[in-house]
């Protein structure tokens, strides 16, 4: 039994773009998230409030979120590294934010310098002082099946520290294959594994699409009950700190993915598409997702 509804949580505008070369400017990237919104999707991680010289592409955080359509029945939501960049983003008004570590320590250190405990310890502070102004608080864990400089992940470590963000007071947790190396086997154990203590609608997934099968790992998350999955519009993104990592699982493809097999999510994959062509114009090239390039090539012909 798979579930009747999954929620898209888009992360193109943050994800999707922080590893970009080509400068997109911030009203580029308002029209992207506006088309978005059209499309339907209702959780929209916008930006981050990283240092501008680790990220130059998100400099513009605060600018961006001025921009944001008003949407209310839309979450927007931020990454912050620190306590500088969530009193960033109270100052900017969002009500998401979100944090991140590893179950990988060298990936950890690779990322922001910390150690798993170190990390956590940081972020504890800033799950309590986001939750007390009124704001909700996602978590990352980043390299739960595979790492770069470290190999497999033992699924006994993905648990562990997905239990204790959440311990710390964030609400959801995304368990991420960053080098996009998982199969549906690795789902199945690791994200298995971690059901047996932590309740399914606390986890999300979010896969890369590196080696072809992050559609096929969804099926794995969605067989064991997960309802909630990342992606980003065009199967933009890549992980500057993992080495070789392709992009985010394509939103045009899951949602054709979940349309084909019955399975509701509130979005309009050719809107999506649409929304991806913002980006892909001001790249300056196509975009890689399947439907982006199936759907592109019908217009083309029909213009023949």
């Amino acid at each position: 039994m798979l579930p009747d509804r999954v929620t898209v949580v888009e992360v193109g505008p943050r994800d999707g773009l922080q590893n970009e070369s080509e400068p997109i400017t911030t009203d580029v990237k308002a029209r992207f998230i506006q088309k978005l919104v059209v499309a339907g999707l209702s959780q929209i991680e916008v930006t981050s409030f990283v240092n501008p010289k680790r990220v130059p592409q998100l400099a513009d955080a605060s600018e961006l979120i001025a921009k944001l359509p008003n949407a209310p029945d839309v979450t927007f939501s931020a990454l912050v590294p620190n306590e500088r960049g969530l009193g960033r983003a109270i100052e900017s008004g969002i009500k998401r934010v979100a944090v991140f570590t590893a179950a990988s320590e060298s990936f950890t250190q690779k990322n922001i310098g910390m150690s798993i405990d170190e990390s956590i310890a940081a972020f504890a502070p800033i799950a309590k002082r986001a939750n007390e102004a009124g704001m909700s608080v996602r978590g990352y864990v980043s390299t739960c099946f595979v790492c770069p400089y470290e190999g497999q992940i033992e699924k006994e470590r993905a648990r562990e520290v997905t239990t204790r963000l959440l311990e710390i007071g964030v609400d959801e947790v995304a368990v991420s294959d960053t080098l996009g190396a998982a199969t549906p086997i690795d789902v199945h154990k690791t994200v298995g594994f971690i059901l047996k203590n932590v309740s399914v609608d606390k986890i999300a997934l979010h896969f890369h699409d590196t080696y072809g099968k992050a559609l096929a790992n969804v099926v794995a998350g969605l067989e064991l009950g997960i309802t909630t999955f990342d992606s980003a519009a065009g199967g933009l993104g890549g992980c500057p700190f993992a080495p070789g990592a392709a992009g985010n699982l394509a939103t045009e493809d899951l949602v054709h993915l979940l349309d084909q097999e019955g399975i509701q999510t509130g979005v309009d994959l050719t809107k999506v598409v649409a929304a991806a062509s913002v980006i892909a114009t001001a790249l300056g090239r196509p975009l890689l997702s399947a439907q982006w390039r199936r759907l592109h090539a019908n217009s083309a012909t029909d213009g023949d």
